[in-house]
């Protein structure tokens, strides 16, 4: 089975709706994930919150968030799904601003409750907006993962730099305003190219149909999600109390994963087209189990970053698959195929987390380890198998490597077959082989010159006013410049000196994505 949406979502306004809505992804995964990792620690340090208090805090958002999560599937198959996006983001916006100028563990709860209902709204759309153009390009899903951990990740950047200098507070007024940008830009998307399918029926009736015939695999996402989220935990756990690292030092030990996992996903696409879906879920699996059982003797936290970076490539091959294979057998229920889907990743979350937190405060850390991959190494033998009594398709196409409108504003098929397109088609043939967006590298290497010599410049600048972050970095003591603590500046002050150390992690980045890029470069091939 494969998804039927109309071949009217090929068109620019097609792709412009998916873009726009693959920034918007980004803008509010980032302040998502941002104040998952943020918010026990606010609660316990500003509210004066119990550790009981504070569970029941992330309780109350995740069980709105699966109660509405099919509420939303509905509403994604009968309304402008844009809409309800956007109307998930603004109510982000406002769980955002609750944490903010909330004082009291009344509005904690409050804000949480709102964040859960807008987490859902949000990404049910997000979602069966992307799988409108699966049909015609199998890497959407690949697409929406990255953007959605670029965003985590420079959030993560961003957020750590302000929490230092300028608290919670200037942190949650920061991730509003993404989430406003993003309902801003999902307001403003194209809308759907074609009638809303199911503006009549019985949407309970629809939703049970489809959840039975998605069964198998919200089982194995329950239980695919379950064990992540007992990863994370076990080893933000294991890095606080046993290397005893601060949440800066927590947090850059997780962002060589989180900087891979963006980066890989539509790569490790390709993959996938080669191989088919249930081999490289099972060695994602596989991969996964392996790393886990490596944590279970691991001797400090930078080989721990090394192995995270492994495991965030199996995630990034994993999700999008399970995305796409929802979408796929959802059919023309695809909003109410992700409802389902979701609220089953969020159980399964939920379930990992308070296993993983019990085991970790009543077992050994080998013995939490050894438990963890025995569930990934089973997820190998129930995740592929799930996929196959779907019985979607086992090999996805291959992305297409030209924008469609160069074919014409209407690629069907009976266009294609007259003879006389047929020299144009063979005009462009080669076009794959040598993609005109491909960047020269002379022309890289200048642009990272000129990222380099900028940000020299600007830190010779600020050396002179004493607000060189890089020079108090081989100056001072290391950690207490990573963490932010090194020096006592006033407001303004502290945001170019945190900006500034933002920017400094970027172009480090930069440099290891250009020059990897040139390394890994494949030389043009002969279009005959």
């Amino acid at each position: 089975m494969t998804n039927p949406e109309p071949a009217a979502t090929t068109t620019r306004a097609g792709r412009r709706r998916e873009e726009r809505t693959l920034l918007a992804a980004a803008l509010t995964n980032g302040p998502n994930e941002l104040i998952d990792f943020v918010l026990p620690l606010w609660a316990g340090a500003s509210l004066g919150m119990s550790g009981s208090a504070i569970g029941a805090l992330l309780a109350v958002e995740m069980a709105v968030s699966v109660i509405v999560r099919p509420i939303a599937g509905v509403l994604a198959d009968r309304r402008e799904r844009r809409h309800i996006a956007a109307v998930g983001a603004l109510l982000y916006a406002v769980s955002c601003l609750g944490y903010a100028v909330g004082g009291t563990p009344l509005i904690a709860y409050t804000a949480a409750a709102i964040g859960g209902a807008g987490g859902a709204l949000l990404w049910v759309s997000v979602r069966a907006i992307v799988s409108e153009r699966l049909a015609q390009d199998s890497a959407v899903f690949p697409r929406l993962f990255s953007s959605q951990e670029t965003g985590s990740w420079i959030a993560f950047i961003a957020g750590m730099s302000l929490i230092g200098p300028l608290g919670f507070r200037a942190v949650f007024l920061a991730c509003a305003a993404a989430c406003v940008l993003a309902a801003a830009l999902l307001w403003i998307a194209p809308r759907r190219q074609y009638g809303v399918p199911d503006a009549e029926g019985h949407a309970v009736a629809g939703l049970g149909a489809v959840g039975r015939r998605l069964r198998p695999m919200l089982f194995a996402v329950a239980m695919t999600m379950m064990a992540e989220a007992a990863v994370g935990l076990l080893l933000m756990l294991h890095l606080q109390r046993e290397f005893g690292l601060e949440v800066m030092e927590v947090a850059l030990v997780f962002l060589p994963g989180a900087i891979a996992m963006s980066a890989a996903a539509p790569y490790l696409h390709r993959y996938t087209v080669r191989y088919g879906r249930t081999r490289v879920l099972a060695a994602a699996s596989l991969s996964s189990t392996a790393f886990v059982v490596g944590l279970a003797w691991v001797p400090n936290p930078y080989t721990i970053a090394a192995l995270w970076i492994l495991s965030g490539l199996a995630w990034a091959a994993v999700m999008p698959i399970q995305q796409a294979v929802v979408a796929e057998a959802s059919g023309d229920k695809v909003g109410r195929g992700m409802g389902v889907y979701e609220s089953a990743s969020l159980v399964g979350a939920l379930v990992g987390t308070a296993a993983a937190g019990v085991v970790y405060d009543h077992a050994s850390w080998a013995a939490a380890c050894l438990a963890t991959a025995a569930m990934l190494l089973a997820g190998a033998v129930v995740v592929p198998r799930a996929v196959r009594r779907l019985g979607v398709t086992e090999f996805p196409p291959p992305a297409p490597t030209e924008p469609a409108p160069r074919h014409g504003p209407q690629p069907s098929l009976p266009q294609s077959a007259p003879e006389p397109p047929s020299e144009p088609a063979l005009k462009t043939a080669p076009a794959p082989a040598t993609p005109p967006k491909q960047t020269p590298p002379r022309k890289r290497l200048v642009d990272l010159a000129e990222h380099v010599g900028l940000y020299i410049g600007a830190q010779v600048v600020l050396a002179f006013l004493d607000l060189s972050w890089i020079r108090h970095l081989f100056t001072g003591d290391a950690m207490l410049v990573l963490n932010g603590t090194n020096r006592d500046f006033g407001t303004l002050a502290q945001l170019v000196y945190g900006a500034t150390r933002v920017w400094a992690i970027i172009l480090v980045i930069d440099i290891v994505w250009t020059f990897g890029t040139l390394l890994t470069r494949r030389p043009p091939r002969d279009p005959a």
